[in-house]
């Protein structure tokens, strides 16, 4: 099976709203809505489960069945941070899935992942057992100076950077063993960390997957106007899509 963890456990103080960000509504639907329905329609994602924050997993269900999210199986509790939210979702799925299972973990408020990014993830973590979203970074890149913050004398070549978001992919076998490893050890488990940089504490190679500049965080109010734009936005004539290029 192939199970998506959508992560919707964060309470969103930076967005400044009265609500999870989560949780509020675009267009007469609420964000993760948008994010769970494009698991829904992927042929390739056999069930859902979200890691909700607590006291909203009501809703979670009521929005599944308004809008016709079937294969949502399980809402789980989040925890007190990211990485323990995401522990919760995979140790609640260790009687429930095998080894060679693959689990798609996903941020809530990233709503506008479209089938080509799911496909390659999948795709790559079948061949390769993890697979994490990336995209070249176009932007230069600095490094703080240690001695002085206003300030640089260093840069990275963005030819060596990519930019790694969700979704990722792993072997339950393989993500399973590395959060009891994590959290055990209490290594790769810093503020902001995710499962990619704690797979990399744990001294696992990871894979890049195919990524959409498109797929954002709504982390800000400019980000939601970032998100209605490109959900009224439509395709330009003239514009060559990437298959065409």
């Amino acid at each position: 099976m192939n199970i998506a963890i959508i992560i919707a456990g964060g309470v969103g103080n930076r967005m400044g709203q009265d609500i999870p960000k989560q949780f509020i509504n675009v267009y007469d639907k609420p964000v993760i809505v948008y994010t769970l329905e494009a698991f829904q329609r992927h042929p390739q994602v056999d069930a859902i489960e979200v890691v909700c924050i607590e006291g909203w997993e009501a809703m979670v269900w009521a929005y599944a069945r308004q809008f016709n999210i079937s294969k949502l199986r399980w809402v789980t509790e989040g925890g007190r941070s990211g990485q323990e939210s995401i522990r919760n979702g995979v140790f609640f799925l260790e009687d429930k899935c095998d080894e060679n299972d693959i689990i798609i973990i996903h941020d809530g408020i990233r709503p506008v992942v479209n089938s080509e990014v799911l496909t390659d993830v999948i795709d790559k973590c079948n061949q390769y057992g993890n697979a994490v979203t990336s995209s070249p970074c176009n932007d230069q890149m600095f490094l703080v100076d240690e001695s002085d913050e206003k300030s640089t004398t260093d840069y990275i070549v963005r030819e060596r950077i990519r930019k790694v978001t969700t979704p990722q992919a792993y072997r339950f076998s393989l993500v399973d063993k590395a959060y009891h490893d994590a959290f055990n050890s209490g290594k790769g488990l810093h503020s902001s960390s995710y499962t990619n940089t704690m797979m990399v504490d744990l001294g696992i190679r990871l894979y890049f997957a195919e990524g959409s500049e498109k797929n954002i965080k709504l982390t800000t109010v400019e980000d939601l106007e970032i998100f209605k734009a490109i959900l009224k936005s439509e395709k330009q004539n003239w514009i060559k899509s990437k298959d065409e290029l």
